[in-house]
């Protein structure tokens, strides 16, 4: 059985679902949000052998629920887990601060330790691995180690080295956030050019680590995404948007449109190398493929989004995804 965990709202696990089920394959889909307000979720030991029970209880919320109905999900019988998008634990409603907030951190760490008792393949990683691998300093050093043509950089807070950097680049430098820290609301901090005017306020750096880098000149942006020993590579014409010539996660439509891209084999080797380097399955590589025609690498993500990439290309990306999870779940022992 192949265990999901994400959110409700996950159209990527949607699509994902349909291919198992045209398949026919057997699976689960579980938001840890659940618990423990929605799902009683267990670890029992009893002669000598530790069993692990999710059981999940009618929405009280929902009108068309059937009181009776529960849903038991044994999860020793679990082959592989996708690590999708899993939220937080949350405290039932009727509880405030700050027993809501203890409620909250003692189920998070329960269920993080029930996961780590799956001794089955993951996708993209166990958890801790996929923590590990978001870091971006260690992504850039496992970049230049396998050869990649990366930017000159400086990730910190020390306002000489900044300065120093903008002075390198001739003043074409841009800056972004070490982190997947939102302001607030959900909002994030986007790629953006720093100018000379900006510069005047470089003491400011001292008070928050940030990125800055060397601004690429950009033929295209590549979506690179590597599914175990396969890689799907989109080129986002970036440059033909004022919104996103900077940051392509402000692309605006057919003024952004995707198309297949030809990644070199040399290139592609290098994205399947650096992912599994950092312990993973799956990771969606942003690269620049400059005017003169090399390949700049910018970052990964071990969790980024693929289904737009897929429903602007015809990239069969989810098909990838459910192989790796159907192997696993059809080979005991398996890895991904």
């Amino acid at each position: 059985m192949i265990l999901i965990l994400t959110a409700p709202d996950d159209v990527h696990a949607d699509a994902a679902e349909a291919e198992l089920r045209r398949r026919g394959a057997n699976w689960v889909r579980f938001d840890p949000a659940d618990v423990p307000a929605r799902v009683a979720l267990s670890v029992a030991v009893r002669d000598g052998r530790l069993t692990r029970t999710l059981v999940r209880h009618p929405d009280p919320s929902d009108p068309g629920a059937d009181p009776a109905g529960r849903q038991v999900v044994d999860l020793d019988a679990v082959t592989a887990v996708w690590f999708r998008r899993p939220g937080n634990p949350v405290a039932p409603a009727h509880l405030g601060d700050p027993y809501a907030r203890y409620v909250a951190e003692e189920s998070r760490q329960f269920v993080g330790d029930v996961w780590e008792t799956l001794d089955v393949p993951a996708l993209p990683a166990p958890r801790p691995v996929v923590l590990r691998a978001q870091q971006k300093v260690r992504q850039l050093q496992l970049a230049l180690r396998l050869g990649f043509d990366v930017p000159a950089t400086v990730v910190g807070n020390d306002p000489a080295a900044v300065l120093d950097l903008f002075g390198h680049t001739g003043g074409r430098m841009i800056a972004k956030q070490v982190g997947l820290t939102d302001i607030g609301d959900g909002l994030m901090r986007f790629t953006e050019p720093v100018t000379h005017r900006d510069i005047g306020h470089v003491d400011g750096v001292r008070h928050c680590p940030f990125i800055a880098q060397a601004r690429v000149p950009k033929q295209v942006e590549l979506r690179v995404t590597v599914v175990g020993d396969r890689v799907f590579t989109a080129a986002i014409d970036s440059q033909r948007s004022n919104h996103a010539r900077h940051d392509w996660r402000r692309q605006d439509g057919r003024n952004t449109p995707l198309s297949p891209y030809d990644l070199p084999a040399d290139v592609a080797a290098r994205c399947v190398a650096l992912t599994r380097a950092l312990g993973l399955c799956y990771g969606a590589l942003d690269l620049i493929v400059t005017p003169d025609g090399r390949h700049v690498y910018i970052e990964i993500n071990p969790s980024g989004q693929y289904l737009w990439v897929e429903e602007e290309t015809g990239l069969p990306i989810t098909a990838a995804v459910v192989d790796l999870l159907t192997r696993a779940a059809s080979t005991p022992g398996a890895a991904l």
